[in-house]
């Protein structure tokens, strides 16, 4: 199925670009029109950083996606599960996985998939991108009023056009009320390293959990809002000759 068949069958309807209020509560505008980066706070949390995307984009979520995974992130993560997806999602999402080899050709089909007007939604797994290709992709998002999400490795830095960085890690998960020995509700530690719509949160760390009940993130009582620790970068794992075609989400 490529972009113009998830148009022809009404699964989106053509976006209008709305400019975004100065201040908005928490994601403060992710899932909004521009380029949003979601950043592992260490190697090893890409999983995490999957499931922190879907979550965030729960209570809004998109009816048709366009899922950019440069080639390096899909043979050492494998792809993520479309049942995984839409767990986090209510109702039925399409979803449409392109993995380019290269950075610059990755960063051509998130452009495309923006200007199609066929999604409502653009993730991109990329190594890496420019101000400029920022900028350009920015452009093109607040045009279209289709978000872009891009999720990138720990060794993100530096000054780009998105409206804002999160880095993020996984935490234990909830207790379970049904069973102490299972897992319970998947949590996360988001840091808001950079943001456009509230630079005066920038520092800010918020503990968050997903309600798969209600499809709904939410701050996880007594340990929201603190100031960020000191960040150790992580070092790269030694590589298993094992190609993994999916990946958790948690």
């Amino acid at each position: 199925m490529d972009l113009t068949a998830l148009k022809s069958q009404g699964l989106v309807r053509p976006c209008r670009a709305t400019s975004a209020p100065s201040k908005l509560p928490f994601p403060f505008g992710l899932g909004k029109a521009g380029v949003h980066e979601l950043v592992e706070t260490r190697f090893g949390d890409f999983a995490a950083l999957t499931g922190f995307a879907c979550a965030a984009l729960s209570e809004a979520p998109p009816r048709s996606v366009l899922w950019v995974a440069q080639a390096r992130f899909a043979s050492e993560f494998g792809l993520p599960r479309q049942e995984a997806i839409r767990g986090f999602w209510r109702g039925d999402v399409a979803c449409l996985f392109v993995s380019p080899r290269k950075l610059d050709e990755a960063l051509w089909v998130v452009e495309e998939g923006v200007t199609s007007g066929a999604v409502s939604l653009v993730v991109a797994e990329l190594a890496g991108a420019d101000f400029t290709a920022t900028r350009r992709l920015t452009l093109a998002s607040r045009e279209r009023g289709v978000p872009v999400v891009a999720l990138m490795p720990y060794t993100r830095e530096g000054v780009t056009a998105a409206e804002a960085r999160w880095r993020v890690s996984p935490r234990a998960s909830s207790p379970n009320k049904y069973d102490p020995q299972a897992p319970g509700r998947m949590r996360w530690r988001a840091e808001l390293e950079r943001s456009r719509t509230a630079p005066e949160k920038a520092g800010a760390v918020f503990d968050l959990e997903f309600d798969d009940e209600t499809f709904s993130l939410s701050l996880v009582p007594g340990l929201a809002a603190r100031p960020v620790a000191p960040r150790e970068v992580g070092k790269p794992k030694e590589r298993s000759a094992d190609i993994r075609p999916f990946r958790q989400t948690g």
